[in-house]
């Protein structure tokens, strides 16, 4: 599993949909024991793109490792950190992809989000990866740089799309299979 979501900036919260102010460091920390826990390997970005403001910028800090400085916001991964995904991808027979890597519509932010794209596209071609899509912002990510169509699918559904791969019953679907 790969995790490349950059735009975050140090000590970040968020609410959760119980309302509940949640710390994003204590979450990611209890998320990586639950993966060690399972054996599921979890690649972080190990450099990011930064930048003090979430605007365009000609001279970006490239991090020489995982931490964002103060002040900063990791506004894309970094390009060892693209390497790295890409390297992973071209090892597997399916990806699934539910978010950009960073903010791809400012141009200076969306090396790791299309190199994420080309990468996964190129795979689908030259070793038949199942490659799938979930999500408005991936989906319009990869209509962006010109690799949607050599996916094997593309979603704009990327809430619906992680909830039936958990395994839940999604409500349109349910519907449709009720025979009353």
């Amino acid at each position: 599993m790969t995790i490349g979501k950059s735009y975050c900036e140090a000590g970040q919260s968020f609410t959760d949909k119980y309302g509940e102010k949640q710390d994003i460091v204590s979450l990611a920390g209890a998320l990586l024991e639950k993966a060690k826990a399972s054996n599921v390997q979890v690649c972080l970005p190990i450099d990011h793109i930064c930048h003090t403001e979430c605007k365009a910028t000609d001279s970006p800090l490239v991090t020489t490792d995982g931490n964002v400085p103060d002040g900063y916001m990791a506004l894309d991964i970094g390009p060892k950190t693209l390497q790295r995904y890409a390297s992973e991808i071209e090892q597997c027979k399916t990806a699934i992809w539910n978010g950009p890597m960073g903010v791809f519509e400012i141009p200076t932010y969306s090396a790791g989000t299309f190199g994420v794209a080309k990468c996964m596209a190129d795979c689908t071609e030259k070793t038949g990866l199942l490659s799938i899509i979930g999500g408005g912002d991936s989906a319009s990510a990869a209509e962006t740089c010109g690799e949607a169509t050599r996916m094997s699918h593309v979603s704009t559904g990327g809430g619906a799309s992680l909830e039936l791969l958990e395994g839940k019953l999604l409500p349109g679907i349910t519907v449709l299979d009720d025979k009353q």
